[in-house]
């Protein structure tokens, strides 16, 4: 039996597609330290389980995209689980340090596989793509709200194996929907050869083409402005404030819930027909005025907690209504490489998010928020500009290109 496309057991499928490579990152965070005292390990060599898998994720991701613009969505989705499957087991099995860090390579060039936007963009066009990208943002941020929590309860009754263990029964849970109610989404072309030249040149026509790079540098920059705060608060209320671990994370998964409560307002402006443009518009002029806000007063020396926390939850609600509205608009006009756009966008949010995260890092200075609110603002500025002067003027040919294709 094939799952509905307008289903909302489609819209639950997408959101496990969405966030099955987050559950490598967010719910063995818990883990790091006792999985080092068990293979011998310092909690710092430990942490390059994380690197080694991001760096994987995207590495892959570069390959994905066109594979699946070329033999179709549903073979690389499945042989990714299937590699998330085998990773997973490797990982749970290792006895060395060495060892895991070899399996978590190949377990993140699984979950790079997942290829949730682009069957948005080959399934749904205008208001339903809008709704179901709503759907995948507001997935992709329960996830990591929930899963440190998981990881730990897990740590507790189990040991850390068992946290791969949870992460192999999502792949096989992924495996057999997609093997069994998922029909291929994407229109293969057989003449799209897989050859260096032209997959170059595919990717030189997603960086071309002033809609598409508009948006997904809209996105980008909204993603960076969100690891800004990710990556400062911590910093921040732990470091600067004194707050106890339990107590940030009730802060930071109340702008976990205002991503959501972004992606779910989207929705509710398509249904009331607002365009895509002006909910563009409100979310970057919320998220541009609280970050400038909250340099104002960094750089006054008067960070009190309500005002940061507020700070955060505005700038989390407004990616919540940039990035559906953006990933969309990115994914519309090349429909044929549909695999190209998406590898290209998540490649680039990463990248900006990577970035916007060392910096903060590195130029925090101990007693103040004001790297945080720096680049949460230059950000902010960057997506602003992306969109005001790259993709607002290609707006029309969107629009066309969603005429055409109808």
């Amino acid at each position: 039996m094939r799952i509905n496309p307008n289903s909302f057991a489609f819209t639950l499928l997408l959101g496990l597609l969405a966030t099955l490579p987050t559950f490598g990152i967010d719910m063995i965070l818990p883990t790091l330290s006792a999985t080092g005292a068990a293979l011998g390990a310092s909690p710092s060599e430990v942490g390059l389980t994380m690197s080694v898998y991001l760096l994987s994720l995207g590495a892959a991701l570069s390959i994905y995209g066109p594979v699946s613009d070329r033999f179709g969505r549903k073979p690389v989705v499945v042989f990714g689980c299937l590699l998330v499957i085998t990773a997973s087991i490797g990982c749970a099995l290792a006895q060395s340090l060495p060892a895991l860090l070899a399996w978590r390579v190949v377990q993140g060039a699984g979950a790079a596989g997942m290829m949730p936007m682009a069957i948005v963009r080959d399934l749904f066009d205008g208001k339903a793509a809008r709704a179901k990208m709503s759907y995948v943002v507001i997935a992709v941020n329960v996830v990591p709200m929930i899963s440190p929590t998981v990881g730990a309860a897990l740590l507790a009754l189990g040991g850390w194996r068992i946290v791969y263990l949870v992460f192999l029964g999502a792949a096989c849970v992924l495996l057999l929907a997609m093997s069994l109610g998922f029909a291929e989404s994407a229109k293969i072309d057989p003449a799209n050869r897989l050859m260096p030249s032209v997959i170059a040149r595919n990717y030189l026509r997603v960086l071309t083409h002033r809609a598409c790079l508009g948006y997904i540098l809209v996105n980008a920059a909204g993603a960076g402005a969100v690891f800004a705060y990710i990556t400062g608060s911590s910093l921040f209320f732990m470091n600067v404030m004194g707050l106890r671990p339990d107590q940030y994370g009730l802060i930071f998964g109340a702008s976990s819930i205002a991503v959501m409560g972004g992606a779910f307002l989207d929705g509710r402006f398509s249904a009331w027909g607002a365009s895509p443009g002006h909910v563009l518009t409100i979310g970057l002029t919320l998220s541009s005025v609280a970050a400038t806000l909250l340099l104002t007063v960094s750089l006054a020396g008067w960070t009190p907690i309500p005002l940061v926390m507020s700070v955060m939850i505005v700038v989390a609600l407004s990616f919540g209504l940039i990035s559906p509205n953006a990933m969309n608009g990115a994914m519309q006009p090349l429909p044929q490489i549909a695999g190209f756009v998406s590898a290209a966008a998540i490649c680039l949010q990463m990248t900006a998010a990577a970035g916007s995260s060392a910096l903060v890092t590195v130029l925090f200075d101990g007693h103040s928020a004001l790297s945080m609110a720096a680049f949460m603002m230059l950000f902010s500025l960057l997506s602003v500009i992306s969109y005001l002067f790259v993709a607002r003027p290609s707006e029309p040919f969107t629009v066309s290109a969603q005429t055409d294709r109808r």
